[in-house]
């Protein structure tokens, strides 16, 4: 991703948009073939010198045109014929975004195959389930993990669109209406570079199409918050069933060796801040002066490649954090049985109301209990066989307080994963 962001990239697109534009006008017999031959063949635009020409001319553009035009021994003067600074600037940048937005599904399809692998690997792995922070009621480790897998899926549809968003070009000139530029040209440039044709321009192209980008790699951001955010609560010493992989030499602190973070899933949580950020950035970019002013330049600049690379990163080190994740059954099994049977409650409260009584009459009989278990440390299953008002079977009771029964239906959400 660094790679497609650097300036070298920027520069070869540049100059590639300049070479489809010169096909173009020999095509049309407005600009001489082997002038259009040139520029193809010229080399390629040096990112010091570039920077060293627009210390003098104070814009990056004409910096670029004057080098491109320089290194042609003949006919440098047809260079960016016809363009205004945005036509290559978005075109290239529309190329680039197409590009970043491949390496984002690269890195999205292998974090889904790891979560979808994980997934069923812990279908069966039992464990307490969690709402407010409190004890709810038994689910299964791999099926938390598919919950992660359907939001991958959904971040990956949702990516494919971003990029049919950013991955148009505009050859129209300073206000969009081609008035030195015909269409074809546009659809010669933008056919070679593989992106559409924006149907209609200012000066640039319209930003909402890249505020929906940075607003989808916020998204993506906030999913992979979502899985750091359970994986760092998960690994707390009073709960202990999940833990980052540990490498041996590792130092989890400078001064207490025992330590072992979630550091990782940390780094995730805080890059997932920068990309909410940054797509604020882009909100702010949609409305321009007119057909164009360049109050987004500067901060394009800056939040794209930086968007671009942080959700690459963070997507590469999610992969890998979930790849090795330890995973303690044990302590699973144990935090369940701490419950004291308070997690089967609702079941309980449903078969009192099979049985003939009121909702509220059950509820009122299991919530008595079930209070008196969390004051007095009790188990829930005792204090409802001694309670006068339980008429359920010591057997029926049994099965109440079964784990198995909450996860009965489980397996068809593992089928719906298996289908994607």
């Amino acid at each position: 991703m660094k790679g497609i962001w650097s300036e070298a990239r920027r520069l070869e697109t540049f100059q590639e948009v300049q070479a489809l534009t010169a096909e173009a006008w020999a095509k049309l017999g407005v600009m001489p073939a082997e002038v259009a031959a040139a520029i193809r063949e010229a080399p390629t635009v040096d990112p010091v010198a570039m920077a060293e020409r627009e210390a003098v001319t104070h814009h990056d553009v004409a910096a670029f045109v004057d080098l491109l035009a320089g290194s042609i021994p003949e006919g440098g003067e047809w260079v960016h014929y016809g363009h205004t600074s945005s036509d290559m600037i978005d075109t290239a940048q529309a190329a680039i975004l197409a590009a970043s937005c491949d390496q984002l599904l690269v890195r999205t399809r292998a974090l889904f195959e790891v979560v979808h692998r994980r997934a069923f690997e812990h279908q069966s792995t039992v464990m307490v389930g969690r709402t407010h922070g409190i004890w709810a009621e038994p689910t299964s480790f791999g099926l938390k993990l598919a919950t992660w897998a359907f939001e991958l899926a959904r971040t990956y549809r949702r990516l494919e669109g971003a990029r049919r968003a950013v991955a148009v070009g505009k050859i129209s000139g300073a206000v969009g209406t081609y008035a030195h530029v015909p269409p074809s040209v546009e659809e010669h440039v933008c056919a070679g570079l593989g992106i559409e044709v924006e149907p209609a321009s200012t000066q640039v192209i319209s930003r909402d199409r890249h505020a929906e980008y940075l607003n989808t790699v916020a998204l993506l951001g906030a999913s992979l918050e979502r899985f750091a955010t359970e994986i760092r609560n998960l690994q707390r010493s009073e709960i202990g069933e999940v833990m980052e992989a540990f490498a041996d030499g590792q130092k989890g602190s400078s001064a207490m060796p025992h330590k072992r973070n979630p550091v990782r899933s940390e780094n995730v949580t805080g890059l997932a801040r920068l990309l909410r950020g940054y797509a604020q950035v882009g909100l702010e970019n949609v409305a321009l002066w007119h057909e164009r002013d360049i109050s987004h330049s500067s901060a394009e600049r800056v939040v794209l490649p930086d968007a671009s690379i942080v959700a690459d990163f963070a997507l590469a080190r999610m992969t890998d954090v979930i790849d090795r994740l330890v995973v303690n059954a044990d302590r699973m099994e144990a935090n369940l049985a701490s419950t004291r049977g308070l997690v089967f409650s609702q079941r309980v409260l449903l078969a009192l109301v099979e049985s003939g009584l009121s909702r509220d009459a059950a509820y009122r009989i299991v919530q008595r209990n079930a209070m008196r278990a969390w004051d007095e440390g009790l188990r829930l299953r005792d204090l409802l066989a001694e309670d006068a008002e339980v008429a359920l079977s010591d057997d029926l009771l049994d099965r109440c307080f079964s784990a198995e029964h909450f996860l009965r239906h489980s397996g068809v959400v593992f089928d719906r994963l298996d289908a994607i």
